[in-house]
């Protein structure tokens, strides 16, 4: 049971069929207030995602309103912006529960809720999405079910969203998109799609000129069965005189309206009545602001109350760990300072990003160089065949993207690197499971992914000074494409600046001596096995542990050497384990005749949930315990084997 009280009136709000059922138009606002003091109590208590819901409290509530929901069909693009949506749903009394172990997820989730009408995480899927239900409801003879896709500015950079639009505009079906525009994503938005929004919403003359037609559209009904075609008459010849350049999403065959105010939640319920009544598709465009309602989230930094932790909601401090002790960093930190130590002294290298600056720490080098570092906006293809085109001309672009966003790029990866063997760099942040995000974000394929495709080297450093020597490495390499992926969160040495050395392609390190078990590991999971042989060495069993550092090209030499000497042999990954590091060594065994125990440790068949690392690493058969009593246990079997082995001789 949630010790969060709701207000008086959300309380009363089970579904949003009590919304439309109990409540008037003049209750909206104070629904919204106590809706957004509902997120700020239970955010700043239990954490996740906060500015950009409270941006979209009133459009939220007038989505319920005005819509038949579940039957109306709205997708949230991302689902950033969707605990409001949650909580009118009926997951107010579990609410405290998001993005907890075992709790609701911080997304949208079709197996949570009915509600939830497509499972989200990345970003710029909303309109392709909405769209292909709307022309299955019109296929299927449903012409009254209407569908929603709610997408940010920021999500708008994406081909896939053009994509979108540019096929709903030629279809004739009950699909709205709004966009949400907010001028700000996680980080700034960036490119001429910015500029435009910017022109539509500052264009005075438009704006007191698209009064008048909100007007007339609140009287529409007066105007009989041809108010749409009056309406719409005049909403084309004001925009086409009034707007320095022609309409980009009339252009595409969308009926425009906006730009309105995205706080007014009376106007909102009451245009979205009207606008739903219009046939074929329709773009609206609300400008909101994140953090609304909030002040230390509107007046600070959006970047920070994206997701900003806990917080003391009465004064706005982000609560802090109040330790004096000196910290590893956290490994984007460590990629983020050591891409300039490295640019300082090669010309050559420059730094690419999808619209994570803030995330992988490229905001350094964009301060520091911001004629040698990108922010491309959302948009991992184009980041990926941008870096392509650069180093044919001879640059060595550092092409920094998080492991599961990779995923969208892995076409360009194939086709436009490593086909043509360009020296491109891909640091792969948030590399295995990633935490409170859930299965969109953890990056638990790109070692299988990457390791199959020819001319790619694949490493995963163990700490720190591992991974600015594979960057050092990955610069002075000649050509062809490398790839490096590390893990979210902080590392294990404090003192981690330490001079850059070339590590030799494809050569692991044997941490550890040991003569009963041999323990192999790839990434920083690593520190889990060291943790683990330490309680081995209590037990009694002696075991030797080697970072693999590479998954391609695999350090053959010291397989041979591991396989000769033990007949019980772990891999340790923080990756699936079909087609991944445990696979690559089992090939190697197969292959070279060597026969031996072997257990692969790592992520199965299946998608994982959200909780934190340690929990997942745990309900997944890989922290120390489970590699310790794993090992226990091979080395038991391995004993028996060899005692058979000797009796039937």
């Amino acid at each position: 049971m949630s010790h969060f009280p709701a207000g008086p009136h959300l309380s009363r709000i089970k579904t949003p069929e009590d919304l439309r059922q109990l409540f008037q138009e003049t209750d909206l606002p104070v629904i919204c207030d106590e809706l957004r003091q509902f997120i700020v109590d239970v955010v700043s208590e239990k954490g996740g995602h906060f500015g950009a819901s409270l941006g979209v409290v009133e459009l939220t509530v007038a989505l319920h309103y005005a819509f038949n929901t579940p039957d109306d069909q709205i997708v949230w693009d991302v689902g950033h912006q969707a605990y409001g949506h949650k909580i009118l749903t009926g997951r107010r009394e579990k609410f405290h529960t998001n993005r907890q172990y075992k709790g609701l997820s911080g997304f949208p989730k079709r197996t949570e809720s009915e509600y939830d009408t497509f499972g989200v995480g990345h970003s710029s899927t909303s309109i392709s999405a909405a769209l292909g239900m709307a022309v299955a409801s019109k296929l299927k003879g449903d012409k009254q079910r209407q569908h929603v896709a709610v997408i940010g500015d920021g999500a708008m950079t994406a081909g896939l969203a053009f994509e979108g639009l540019n096929h709903g505009g030629a279809e004739d079906t009950n699909m709205l998109v709004i966009l949400n525009d907010n001028c700000m994503s996680i980080d700034p938005n960036v490119g001429a799609l910015k500029e435009y929004l910017t022109d539509i919403t500052t264009s005075k003359a438009y704006n007191k000129a698209k009064d008048e037609v909100w007007h007339l559209l609140g009287r529409i009904s007066k105007f009989g069965p041809n108010a749409q075609a009056v309406a719409q008459k005049i909403e084309v010849a004001m925009k086409s005189a009034l707007l320095k350049q022609s309409n980009l999403f009339e252009s595409l065959n969308f009926r425009y309206f906006g730009p309105v105010d995205g706080h007014d939640v009376v106007h909102l319920a009451q245009i979205l009545e009207d606008i739903k009544d219009i046939p074929g598709p329709k773009l609206l465009h609300c400008v909101t602001m994140k953090g609304k309602g909030y002040e230390p989230a509107e007046k600070g930094s959006a970047t920070t109350w994206h997701a900003p932790g806990l917080f003391n909601k009465d004064t706005g401090e982000i609560v802090k760990s109040a330790s004096t002790q000196p910290k590893p960093p956290k490994f984007q930190d460590v990629f983020g300072h050591s891409i300039i130590e490295l640019a300082e002294k090669d010309e050559r290298i420059v730094g690419v990003t999808p619209a994570m600056p803030s995330g992988c720490s490229l905001k350094y080098m964009l301060e520091a160089m911001p004629d040698r570092a990108f922010d491309v906006g959302i948009a991992e293809q184009h980041a990926v065949t941008f870096s392509a085109g650069m180093a044919t001309q001879g640059k060595v672009p550092f092409c920094n993207i998080y492991s599961s966003f990779m995923q969208r790029a892995y076409d360009q990866v194939v086709h436009d690197v490593a086909i043509q063997n360009l020296h491109v760099v891909f640091c792969l942040d948030r590399g295995g499971v990633v935490g409170a995000d859930g299965p969109t974000h953890h990056g638990a394929y790109d070692m299988a992914y990457m390791r199959c495709i020819p001319n790619m080297v694949v490493a995963a450093p163990m700490d720190e000074v591992e991974l600015r020597n594979m960057m050092y490495t990955a610069a002075e390499k000649q050509s062809g494409p490398f790839s490096i992926r590390y893990p979210r969160g902080t590392g294990t040495i404090v003192n981690w600046r330490q001079p850059f050395e070339a590590i030799q392609i494809g050569q692991g390190r044997r941490l550890k001596t040991g003569n009963d078990i041999a323990i192999l590991s790839i990434g920083a999971i690593g520190s889990q096995v060291t943790n683990a042989i330490e309680a081995l060495d209590r037990s009694g069993i002696s075991a030797a542990h080697y970072d693999m550092r590479f998954v391609k090209p695999l350090d053959e030499v010291m397989l041979h050497e591991i396989f000769g000497k033990f007949d019980a042999v772990i891999t340790v990954e923080d990756g699936c384990l079909m087609g991944g590091f445990g696979s690559a060594v089992t090939e190697f065994m197969g292959d070279n005749g060597y026969q031996a125990q072997m257990k692969r440790l790592g992520l199965g068949d299946h998608y994982v949930e959200h909780g934190t690392q340690a929990e997942l690493y745990a309900e997944n058969g890989y922290d120390a315990a489970a590699i310790a009593a794993a090992a226990e246990e091979l080395v038991s079997a391995a004993a028996t084997n060899r005692s058979q082995n000797i009796q039937s001789a």
